[in-house]
This record gives structure tokens, sequence and C-alpha cells, in this order.
């Protein structure tokens, strides 16, 4: 139910996604609750990833990113996939992401806005942004954690 809610509220979104911003996504939470884009902390770099709990690559991508987190600790993070919030919680617990307050993980559910927004077709997906939401560089597949640590640390 909560999934069909959630998923209802992307139709208005979608019509204000602005080319070269970061998209108005929405996703729950595995405490139940609604995350949006504009929930994410005003002047701060911010680093949207794709993924799926159940694909190797992003496996590997996470396993990366938390070995980094003290690189990455000046952006957001948002993780969001399109599988059920029980696979976003046994995420969550994995990687252990309670303890990094800059990470924010959710599901979209089966609305795919950003699956769609960034026409995706493999896993994992990352977007750089500066603080004020404006496109930077994405990544495909294989994402280097290095070039995007890199230029994160030349945003102001």
């Amino acid at each position: 139910m909560m999934m069909v809610l959630l998923a209802g509220s992307f139709t208005v979104t979608n019509a204000k996604a602005q080319a070269g911003k970061l998209p108005p996504f929405r996703m729950m939470q595995a405490n139940g609750k609604i995350f949006r884009a504009e929930d994410l902390p005003i002047e701060k770099p911010i680093i949207l990833i794709y993924f799926s709990p159940e694909c190797g690559h992003c496996d590997k991508l996470m396993k990366e990113l938390v070995k980094r987190t003290q690189e990455l600790k000046k952006a957001s993070i948002a993780m969001v996939t399109y599988l059920p919030v029980e696979k976003v919680l046994e995420f969550e617990k994995t990687y252990s992401l309670k303890k990094y307050s800059n990470i924010y993980a959710g599901t979209e559910g089966n609305s795919f806005f950003l699956r769609n927004y960034y026409k995706l077709t493999e896993m994992p997906f990352a977007a750089l942004y500066s603080k004020k939401g404006d496109f930077i560089k994405s990544y495909y597949k294989d994402i280097d954690l290095k070039d995007l640590s890199s230029r994160l640390n030349k945003l102001n």
C-alpha cells in the first residue's frame, strides 16, 4: 500500500525535473519515512547512487565506498534502489550505514522515476552534483571512486 502511494506521488514530481539539476526524487527509507531530494542538507555537494542490493557491481562499489567514507564525508550521499524496503533494511545492516550521517538509503519502489530519468539499464550508477544541485558528472557500472572523490574535493 505504501509503495502505491509513493509511486503515485511521482506524477507531479516528474514534471518539475530540470535538465542539469538534481532530479526531485522521493524514496521510502527502511524506517518507513518518505525522504525527498529537498530533504538533503543544504549547501553540501550531492552524490546520488542508483543501485541494487542484489548486484555484484553494487556490492563491490559499497565495499570501496565504505573504505572511502572519510574522503566522501563532505557530500550528502543518496542511495536509491527500486527493490522493496526490506532489501534496503538488509543493505543498511550489511554495510552499517546507520553510522554514516551523510548517507541516506531508500527505495523509489515501482515508480522507476530515477531509473527512467537517467535511462538506466545497468547498475550501479552515480551522479555528482554541486551544493547548488548542478550536475557535474555521471558514472556508469564501474564507478571510479577515486575520480569522484577528486571531483568532489574540487567543489567549493
